[in-house]
């Protein structure tokens, strides 16, 4: 007779849905998200395992998600990667279409657009690090993060370099 520990146990579920997630290099915010909203559903279908529910279940978390907590449709449509990819890519099961879905309302509203001048302005207004990361997300298209990242690995590396400066003065 073989001991527990010899008998090797299946990952669990949101085990499996970090590994397949790193696996396809998502973002570490993107598995927190998607781990959350599973088991969000999980827990809305009263714990049930998702293999043993399948496309009416989606649908109907999705709607309520719609209907009883009024979420935007991008809410809702973060919620459907994650359940869809739930099942394509850990489960293996294929969900038909998801038509009777109640949709989240998209607001109908124009960008917001400055001019050169208004952006010179505001740009104006600002100095150091707060100017250097405006000027970054206005002028390259950059998202928040990875700018932020960006300057992160700046300040490590001009630190790096004034360490190594300071040796030289030291043993000179």
């Amino acid at each position: 007779m073989q001991a527990d520990s010899d008998i090797p146990h299946p990952h669990k579920l949101l085990e499996q849905v970090v590994d397949r997630l790193r696996v396809k290099h998502y973002s570490l915010r993107t598995e927190k998200t998607y781990v959350d909203w599973i088991k969000r559903f999980i827990w809305f279908h009263g714990k049930r395992h998702p293999n043993e529910m399948g496309a009416p279940e989606v649908e109907a978390f999705l709607s309520h998600l719609a209907v009883e907590r009024s979420v935007s449709a991008s809410t809702q449509n973060q919620a459907k990667s994650a359940l869809l990819f739930l099942y394509k890519e850990v489960l293996g099961i294929q969900l038909p279409w998801l038509d009777n879905v109640t949709q989240a309302k998209v607001p109908k509203r124009l960008p917001t657009v400055l001019t050169r001048e208004e952006v010179q302005s505001v740009l104006a207004r600002l100095d150091g690090t707060v100017w250097l990361i405006a000027s970054l997300l206005y002028g390259s298209g950059m998202r928040i993060m990875e700018c932020l990242r960006l300057m992160k690995l700046l300040a490590i590396r001009l630190s790096c370099q004034k360490k190594r400066q300071l040796s030289r003065w030291l043993c000179a």
